[in-house]
């Protein structure tokens, strides 16, 4: 059955000119039939790049969107539109408004992981492998960081000459993996290195051997002369460790790390969304623009 949908996905893109993105975290039968998979933003660049008409987002919602930020003339379908992110949830463009007139002309450094509306209202957006970089970029010694504590933390220890206001917005799926849970993985398998994202609570970090962003943990693993490795990050990023490295062991951290928005897209979902070309995600032009410009300004800053 899933063999007899993958075949009519891959029809109707050709017949649409549509490109289908898939997430890291995403099912893993969503990831092997995507032409794309990446993180969020790396998609939507990627995305806005192809001469595709329409681009099937597999994801959350605020990742639909950053591809409509970045392809105005392209239509955006997100086949979940139930999808959420509730880190993105914890703050809303009012009360980021609000705390910036508490704290005039400090400029405002935004993860992507965050609603449109919210990075419009921001100075500048970061990523999880660039935000060292972003906060670095700045000129000012003070900065307000949404909505992720636990990311501006960590950024914080690298540069320790800023002074960060914290958005106490968290991840819930990284947010549940515990000291205890990290410490038992790496009790029952001594030889293997504990990677882990940033989302990760600050004890937690700690206890890495390396911190890194989704794409970094590709990167990491596949250099790395290390053949087992403990995960700290959603379990959907095992699919493509496996798939890249089938000579090393990837053991998840904690069980807890399930993200229940980033499973919701099924095959099925896929193929509704390409029969019927909806739900189409957009964003007002006014928003656009300006959330356009606070990604535009984290692209301007230097790579290594």
């Amino acid at each position: 059955m899933s063999e007899t949908i993958k075949h009519q996905i891959r029809g109707l893109l050709k017949q649409h000119n549509a490109v289908l993105l898939a997430h890291n975290y995403m099912r893993d039968e969503v990831q092997e039939i995507a032409d794309i998979t990446g993180d969020s933003l790396g998609l939507s660049m990627e995305a806005a790049k192809t001469a595709a008409d329409v681009i099937v987002f597999c994801g959350v919602h605020f990742m639909a969107e950053s591809a409509a930020i970045l392809s105005p003339g392209k239509k955006v379908l997100l086949p979940r539109p139930d999808a959420g992110c509730p880190m993105a949830d914890m703050v809303t463009a009012a009360e980021l408004e609000a705390l910036k007139a508490r704290h005039p002309g400090v400029p405002v450094v935004t993860y992507v992981n965050s609603s449109a509306e919210v990075k419009a209202c921001s100075d500048i957006c970061c990523t999880s492998a660039n935000a060292i970089k972003v906060v670095q970029s700045l000129k000012e010694d003070q900065l307000i960081f949404v909505p992720d504590r636990n990311l501006g933390r960590w950024v914080a220890k690298f540069v320790p000459q800023k002074e960060f206001i914290f958005w106490e917005g968290f991840c819930p799926t990284h947010e549940r993996m515990t000291v205890e849970a990290v410490l038992q993985k790496k009790a029952e398998h001594p030889d293997a290195l504990f990677i882990c994202h940033p989302e990760s609570a600050p004890e937690v970090t700690a206890l890495a051997d390396h911190a890194c962003s989704t794409s970094g943990m590709y990167d990491y693993c596949r250099t790395s002369p290390a053949t087992r490795f403990i995960i700290g990050t959603e379990a959907g990023i095992l699919y493509k460790l496996r798939l890249e490295n089938p000579g090393k062991e990837f053991i998840l951290a904690s069980p807890a790390l399930f993200c229940p928005n980033m499973k919701l897209t099924s095959l099925e979902d896929v193929l509704y969304s390409l029969q019927t070309l909806s739900p189409v995600v957009t964003v007002p032009e006014a928003i656009r623009l300006k959330a356009q410009a606070a990604l535009d300004r984290m692209l301007a800053v230097p790579r290594d």
